[in-house]
């Protein structure tokens, strides 16, 4: 169970990056008044999309709490690197980011380095 508590973490996480990326690119360029960029943070602010990534957030560290409860953070800590891979994944997928195989390669030096230090 701590393991799920582990990976509700990291979805939570990476929806609320995917979610924030999605709304301000939406928002358009950052203005450069600070009235402007004040308004332009505060319509962000008051998005429901984005209001939703914090609050993803805040239950994000609520299971991070209970996970830490069951397991080392050494030992746990490594797993929410999952979250590089998704993030990657979900931008190409949904934001029409670039793929390149230099995100891919790294990724995967990431996912190398979690199965390793995961055997400690």
């Amino acid at each position: 169970m701590s393991y799920l508590y582990v990976l509700l973490t990291v979805l939570l996480t990476v929806y609320g990056q995917i979610v924030i990326k999605w709304q301000v690119t939406q928002a358009g360029a950052y203005p450069a008044g600070t009235y402007e960029r004040m308004h332009f943070l505060w319509t962000l602010l008051i998005n429901p999309w984005v209001a939703s990534s914090f609050a993803a957030a805040v239950v994000a560290a609520l299971f991070w709490m209970v996970a830490m409860t069951k397991l080392q953070l050494s030992h746990a800590y490594p797993l929410v690197s999952l979250s590089f891979a998704l993030v990657l994944l979900l931008s190409w997928a949904l934001l029409d980011e670039p793929l390149t195989w230099q995100k891919v390669v790294g990724v995967v030096l990431i996912g190398c380095g979690v199965a390793i230090s995961s055997q400690g």
